[in-house]
Formats: C-alpha cells, sequence, structure tokens
C-alpha cells in the first residue's frame, strides 16, 4: 500500500511529531508513506533519518472552527483567499493521487480540502480528529463535513470522539488511536539553562507550549506567586514556546499584548520573572525534558492528554495539569490534575514533592510504565495498518 499523509504543521506542534512517530514505526513491508508538510521544519530531517519521503507543501489550504461567531467570520472570510491561491498546491495534489492507494489527513483543519478530493478525485482517506473543538454551528457543519468525506476517523482519545459525535449527532465507526509516545533521552544533551536562573532551585517544571489564553501558561504566574509567597524559590518553571500576547486577551494581559510585550514582561511586573525562564521556540523538546523534573499543562480546555505530557511522561517526567480524564495523568500516581484549576492547592502539593524525592521517582516510574503500555510505537502503528488497509479493500 502507498500511502500520502497531509500534515499542517512541519515538526513545530504536537499533531506534526505525532504523526512522525507512528509512521516510524509502520511495517515497511506492508505500506510505504509519503508525508506533505505545510512548513518546511525540523520533522523533515527527522523522517530523512527514517528514509520516509517528506516535502514542504507552503500552500496547503487548512482552516478550522473557533469558539466565537465574530472569529469565525474571519477565519472563514481570510480561508475563501487562502484556498483560492492554493490552485497550484490542489493541481499537484490531484495529479500526484495516481500514485497513492490512501491519503490520510492528519488534522481536522484539513476538512475542505477532504471535501473537495471526495467531489473532485475521491480516493479512500481516513482523518486525524486531535482537538476538541468549542461548540457552535460552525463546529457542527466542519464535523458534519468530515463525517461525510472520509472512510474512517481516527481520534487520538475518547474525548474527541465524544465531542466530534456530539457535534455531529450521530455515532461513527471510529477508532481510538492513542499517540505514540517514547523518550530517548540517554543520547542527548540536556538543554542549557541560565544559570543565575539555576542557581538555589532544586525542582525544575516545565512546560512545552505556544501561548493562547486556552493554554492557560499566564497561570504559570499564578502559581510562581504561590510558591513565592510560601518562600519556595527553590522551585522554578521553564516555558519553552512563543509567549506573544494578543491584544484580545482579558485583563492586564490584554493591556501587556496591546504594549507589544509578552508573557515574560507580565511576569516581571508581577515579580516572579527570578522564579521562570522564557525560551521562546525550541527545536529539539526533548533535550528540554532531560533538563527538568516534571512538566506543567495548565489547560483551560480541561485536556490533560496532548503530546507534550504524553513525552513527559514516557521519559518519566510526572505531569501536573486541569481536567477529569485520568488515563494518562492520574493524581498521586504520575502527576497532579486537578478538576479545576486552583494555584495556591498545587502549590502545596509541588513542594511536597519537591521535599519527598521517593514520593516523586515513583511517580516517575509509574509514568513511564503507563505510556509504554497505552503508546507503544509497534502496537498503535499495527493498528494503523490495520485500519488501513481495511479501508483500501473495501
Amino acid at each position: 500500500m502507498r500511502a500520502l499523509c497531509l500534515d499542517i504543521e512541519g515538526g513545530f506542534g504536537g499533531s506534526s511529531r505525532s504523526l512522525y512517530y507512528i509512521l516510524k514505526h509502520l511495517p515497511r513491508e506492508h505500506v510505504q508513506t509519503t508525508v506533505w508538510s505545510k512548513k518546511a521544519g525540523p520533522i523533515q530531517d527527522l523522517y530523512a533519518k527514517e528514509s520516509i519521503p517528506a516535502q514542504a507543501a507552503p500552500n496547503m489550504p487548512k482552516v478550522s472552527s473557533l469558539p466565537r461567531f465574530s472569529r469565525n467570520l474571519i477565519v472563514y472570510s481570510l480561508f475563501i483567499r487562502e484556498w483560492l491561491a492554493s490552485k497550484s498546491f490542489r493541481e499537484t495534489f490531484y495529479d500526484a493521487l495516481d500514485t497513492f492507494d490512501l491519503v490520510h489527513f492528519n488534522h481536522e483543519a484539513l476538512f475542505w480540502l477532504a471535501r473537495d478530493m471526495k467531489s473532485r478525485k475521491p480516493k479512500p482517506a481516513t482523518m486525524h480528529i486531535r482537538t476538541n473543538l468549542w461548540d457552535s454551528g460552525f463546529a457542527r457543519w466542519q464535523c458534519r463535513i468530515v463525517n461525510d468525506s472520509v472512510d474512517g476517523l481516527l481520534f487520538i482519545t475518547e474525548n474527541e470522539q465524544e465531542t466530534f459525535e456530539r457535534h455531529c449527532g450521530e455515532k461513527t465507526s471510529g477508532h481510538v488511536l492513542y499517540n505514540v509516545a517514547e523518550a530517548n533521552l540517554d543520547t542527548i544533551d540536556p538543554w542549557p539553562l541560565n544559570e543565575e536562573f539555576l542557581a538555589g532551585k532544586k525542582f525544575l517544571i516545565g512546560c512545552l507550549s505556544n501561548y493562547s489564553w486556552y493554554r492557560g501558561l499566564d497561570r504559570i504566574i499564578e502559581l510562581a506567586e504561590a510558591l513565592k509567597s510560601r518562600g519556595r524559590t527553590d522551585i522554578g518553571f521553564v516555558v519553552a514556546g512563543d509567549t506573544s500576547l494578543t491584544k484580545s486577551l482579558p485583563g492586564a494581559l490584554g493591556e501587556f499584548g496591546r504594549a507589544g510585550l509578552s508573557l515574560a514582561d507580565y511576569a516581571d511586573h508581577r515579580g516572579v520573572s527570578g522564579s521562570i525562564e522564557f525560551l521562546g521556540h525550541i527545536s529539539e523538546p526533548e533535550r528540554l525534558l532531560k533538563s527538568i523534573d516534571g512538566l506543567i499543562k495548565p489547560t483551560r480546555e480541561n485536556n490533560p492528554w496532548g503530546r507534550d505530557i504524553l513525552e513527559a511522561l514516557a521519559a518519566g517526567k510526572p505531569a501536573f495539569s486541569v481536567g477529569r480524564y485520568d488515563r494518562f495523568v492520574e493524581t498521586g500516581v504520575t502527576g497532579i490534575l486537578q478538576s479545576t484549576w486552583d494555584a495556591d492547592t498545587l502549590a502545596s502539593e509541588l513542594a511536597r514533592l519537591a521535599d519527598d524525592r521517593p514520593a516523586f521517582e515513583k511517580m516517575s516510574k509509574t509514568a513511564t510504565e503507563r505510556i509504554a503500555e497505552l503508546c507503544d510505537g509497534r502496537t498503535q502503528a499495527q493498528r494503523l495498518l490495520d485500519i488501513w488497509q481495511g479501508i483500501n479493500t473495501t
């Protein structure tokens, strides 16, 4: 079988890395894959090491629904222009389909391209649903188009499947396929951190995420304040990702955004800059995992199961997040999961773990074991192959 996989990123985000980790484990005697990514980036180098053909396709059209009606009007208006500008990509794409047996759309943001392919040049197709779209008329419309345009749906957890089916108003024959996660930290060097920042720190918590209101990285500043009030300056945070602030953010964050400032400036304003090191985007997040003790995902979307969490747990780094789904992050077992955000309570828990190394090491061991069981590369790749083969033979 020959499969073409379309990736909306280029190694800069979780969906792109998740695709890479499952494709590298596919048995080559049964399937040959080619990857087109919207962005040129580090992912092409990783694919080259695995002898998987990969190229950048910057005009690949993508769009996805947002929570607010006004925002949807804006993004879909802009998408019309993007779609028209993608004509050369689409012609190349449809010409290339003759050499492939199946197309895998790696993100629901490719839904309009999937719809166009079905009407213009039908091909067996699967789509990976990687986010929980906020409920809106646009989201329900998007999910119905996805359901009508592909032959197989893949969901990264049960949560995405439940949300998708609720938006569609019907059950699907989709498959839950947990993202592959693995940690090979023995052969890499830790990410170099500022020596002045490290002075006096005995417990480091990392965060691997670009800033958005829904991702909640500003909550780390609340947490740093709660720790500072306890005199726990020995616990520090390292944030890797773009921390630019937008003008539309609420309260003081929006004021900083309108002034062209960042989350680092906001942390300085709140008096906790000495507790947080902001790295910006880094191309090798696994090196940061080697430098930290645990990982925080202070999400306002209550989704404690992203690529950052899986990779951290695989590396034996307990995770701290918000939500109710405890398949990966489980309080007292693989980290701390709060049903609702509470900076004061979490600060107390982090201080306790920093002082109780045996309990922390037990969490670390269990985290590694859980991901090895649920997110094994060969097992998940075989499941993907079985799904593809089933679709390709019908």
